[in-house]
Order: structure tokens, then C-alpha cells, then sequence
């Protein structure tokens, strides 16, 4: 096992990983950017360096500060949580270099699956349904319509080498091509460094659904169950639970994880990983993406198997074992995670940064609370907004929505405007209730009483 551990991230994540770490006895290093002297992954951690000025690329993109801290506080690993440098080939490579353990796979299968062209291939090879479209890159306009065309509109422009829901343009016809393919090419740019883009087919009012799997350097491969992600603004997830309301049948949820698990084996996968699918109304569903990292909404997956991930991650990539079997994996109950933002949840989403004066979470039975602020935090507008995440387990989707009803009434966020009624509201929608949702379902079922949410989604 490892003797010290750098968390190359900050907020509710790294509070996630430090946790993880002090059950496996292993200390903790954090980094920190000046913005952040004062946040609660800080005081959590046996060390702290600060890395840099407040912006992203100053401080927690800084590879060679990162690295420069880890070689000087003697940490043989580093873990990157989600987001940041999390799916950065290079940084796994240059941690590989200084002989220090990135708690994630290998830089080359991060590379090929960063490059979602090209993973797609890799699906298709291997058997695993991918949504119809291109597998190599577009040119140009010209041949961007003779693409367009050939699949039929409504169709998706995505950036080859993207994520979170940047680059990405729907197109609704010819007309509309040209402009869409132009500005996804340089959010591509600008956001991941490369301008190349390829072509889907939009799958009508789908279900995203995503599994989580499992894999060690011993080849043995797990996964755990699937979660439903459907509930997006802007192509960012808000509400994830597992089992998706969406996998009625255990045969189709076999079919899924089977797929996941032959997707992971397909790339050499070791680590945590996540492979999204999009799931149709007829029950078809199509590989889109494997992220190659820890996700925002592993809670609701560990709720209902008991499994640690984040500990997991650790101990693979210390060369150990995965601790559990396929076999010997069970779900029980039923997990809501709910991102509380530092956003406006009636407005928009509109942020809301600054200082909070109230911060009281809830508790009790089958409630957890995974978050990096307390009261008297300061929320930086540098970063994500996210500053919690509240996680309701029961046993059946009813009693879980209830026990999260009863849990956001309770937290009281003060200073800054959150995404809680928000929630709430989402929670009492018939629709939702129901479990009659896709990746629209904020802009068809939210729209109303005065307020308008943006058009975009998956």
C-alpha cells in the first residue's frame, strides 16, 4: 500500500478521497489554490500546499506544481478525483515518469478513451451497440452534410476529444449546419486543446444511463449495476439514482452490465471506471462515452452494493485485488443523489458565489452528506458550483424520494442562493414520481409558473 497520497483536487471530492484514505490509514496531502486557504478539504488533510493563484489553469492545472509538491512532501501516488486532471493522458504519463502511482488507469487506455471517435471504433470491435454515426473525424461543411444527410437530422456535432457536455452542438437541419459545426470546433479548442469534431445521429428523447465497473491489474472485471443521469440542464447532470427506473427488466440490465464489463476488457481497463449509454424507449441502448475516472454520483452506486469505490481505486492501483465478485455483488435498495449548487435552481441556474452564513445538513437514517464547505465558507466563482451532495438510500424509488424530500427540507444553506427548491420541486413532479424522465425532461416537464429553462440538452 501506498505511504502518502497527494489529492490533486479540491472540494466535496477531495474530502471524499481524504475520508477514504484515513480508513486505509494512509496519509494525505492536499493542494490548494490561494481562493481555497480556507476550504475544508484543507483542514481535513495531514499536509497542505498551496499550488497557485485562484484561476484553474494557475493552480489545479498546474502539472508541474502539482508534481513539484508531490516529489518534495514524498508521496508516492497522486489521486485527481473528477474533472481537472483527472483525464489527462499527460499527467498520468509524467506521473508515471517520476515514479509516482496516478490512482486511475493507464495513460494510454485514458488517451484512447479521451478520444470519443476514436472509442467509439473500440465499441464497435468489440461487439458493444454505439449510436449511428462517424467514427473518424469531419473535414469540413461539405463533408459535414453528406454525413448530416446520410443519418438523418436532428443530429449531434461532438468534440472527438470532449466531456462534461462541452463541444457539443444539436443540429436541427442544413441550414443550421455550418454555424453549429464552426462553433463546436472552437469550444473543442478552446475547451480541450483540439478542434476535431465527429457526427451522431440523436437518439429521440432518450434515457442516459451509465454502469459503473471495476477493474483490476489481475484481470479480473466487476461492474455495479447502472445508474439513471437523465435529469441534465445544459448537458450537466442534477439528479442521479441507481437502479434507473428506466432497466424494468433484470435481462436488460444483465445485457448492460455484460456490455460494460466487455467495453472495459476491450481497452485494457484498470481502475474505476464509467461507461454511459443511451437508452431508447424500445429498450435498445447505444454506447456513448467511458469515463475514465471516479464520477460525481458513484454515492448511489456504493448505497446500494456497499461498496467503496474511492477505496477500491486505491487499493488497484496499489496492485491489489478487486476485494469483490461478480458473483457476490447484490443490489439492494434504492439511491437519489441530489448536486446542491451554488446556482439559482428557480433562475436559470444562474451562479451564485460568495460567502454562506448557514450550513446545516441533514441526517439520520440513510442519509449522507458528501460536501466541502461548512459554514463560513467561501464559494470561489472560479470553480464548479457545486458545494454538496445529499444521498437518500431506501428500500424501493417511493421511500427513497420521500426520505430525500424530508432530507432537503431540513438543510438550511444561508448567504448564497442553491439549487434545494429546485430540487424539491423536481421531486414532487408527477412526471418525475413516475419515473417518465429522459435527458429533455427539465425543458418539457419544468417549464411554468414563470420561469423558463434554457433549450439545450443531451
Amino acid at each position: 500500500m501506498f505511504n502518502k497520497i497527494l489529492v490533486s483536487n479540491r472540494g466535496e471530492i477531495a474530502c471524499r478521497i481524504i475520508t477514504a484514505c484515513r480508513e486505509l490509514k494512509i496519509p494525505c496531502v492536499a493542494v490548494y489554490s490561494e481562493a481555497d486557504r480556507g476550504s475544508l478539504h484543507v483542514a481535513m488533510a495531514d499536509e497542505a500546499r498551496c499550488i497557485g493563484p485562484a484561476p484553474n489553469r494557475d493552480s489545479y492545472l498546474n502539472i508541474p506544481a502539482i508534481i513539484q509538491t508531490a516529489l518534495m512532501t514524498e508521496c508516492d501516488a497522486i489521486h485527481p478525483g473528477y474533472g481537472n486532471l483527472s483525464e489527462d493522458p499527460s499527467f498520468a504519463e509524467i506521473c508515471e515518469t517520476y515514479k509516482i502511482k496516478f490512482i486511475g488507469p493507464p495513460a494510454h487506455v485514458v488517451e484512447a478513451m479521451g478520444n470519443k471517435a476514436a472509442a467509439r471504433r473500440a465499441m464497435r470491435e468489440h461487439g458493444v451497440p454505439i449510436v449511428p454515426g462517424t467514427e473518424d473525424g469531419i473535414a469540413n461543411v461539405s463533408h459535414a452534410r453528406t454525413v448530416a444527410r446520410d443519418l438523418g437530422y436532428p443530429v449531434y456535432i461532438k468534440a472527438a476529444a470532449g466531456g462534461g457536455g462541452r463541444g457539443i452542438r444539436l443540429v436541427q437541419n442544413e441550414e443550421d449546419l455550418g454555424e453549429a459545426l464552426a462553433i463546436a470546433q472552437a469550444e473543442a479548442k478552446s475547451a480541450f486543446g483540439n478542434p476535431a469534431v465527429y457526427m451522431e445521429r440523436q437518439i429521440p428523447e432518450p434515457r442516459h444511463v451509465e454502469v459503473q465497473i471495476l477493474a483490476d491489474s489481475h484481470g479480473n472485471v466487476v461492474h455495479l449495476g447502472e445508474r439513471e443521469c437523465s435529469i441534465q440542464f445544459r448537458l450537466q447532470k442534477l439528479l442521479e439514482e441507481s437502479p434507473s427506473p428506466g432497466v424494468k427488466r433484470s435481462s436488460l440490465r444483465r445485457r448492460l452490465g455484460d456490455a460494460a464489463v466487455r467495453a472495459a476488457k476491450a481497452v485494457g481497463y484498470q481502475n474505476a471506471g464509467t461507461v454511459e449509454f443511451l437508452l431508447d424507449n424500445r429498450g435498445q441502448f447505444y454506447f456513448i462515452e467511458m469515463n475514465t475516472r471516479v464520477q460525481v454520483e458513484h454515492p448511489v452506486t456504493e448505497m446500494i452494493t456497499g461498496v467503496d469505490i474511492v477505496r477500491e481505486q486505491i487499493r488497484i492501483a496499489a496492485g491489489e485485488e478487486l476485494s469483490c465478485e461478480q458473483g457476490h455483488i447484490y443490489f439492494q435498495g434504492h439511491a437519489i443523489e441530489c448536486r446542491i449548487l451554488a446556482a439559482d435552481g428557480l433562475n436559470n441556474f444562474l451562479p451564485s458565489p460568495g460567502r454562506i452564513d448557514e450550513f446545516v445538513v441533514p441526517s439520520g437514517p440513510g442519509v449522507r452528506v458528501d460536501t466541502g464547505v461548512c459554514s463560513g465558507s467561501v464559494v470561489p466563482s472560479h470553480y464548479d458550483p457545486m458545494i454538496a451532495k445529499v444521498i437518500c438510500w431506501n428500500h424501493d424509488r417511493v421511500s427513497a424520494i420521500a426520505r430525500m424530500e424530508a432530507a432537503l427540507r431540513s438543510m438550511r444553506i444561508g448567504g448564497i442562493k442553491t439549487t434545494v427548491d429546485f430540487h424539491l420541486e423536481l421531486l414532487r413532479n408527477a412526471y418525475f414520481r413516475r419515473g417518465e424522465i429522459d435527458t429533455s425532461f427539465i425543458r418539457r416537464r419544468m417549464n411554468g409558473e414563470g420561469r423558463r429553462y434554457g433549450e439545450e440538452g443531451t
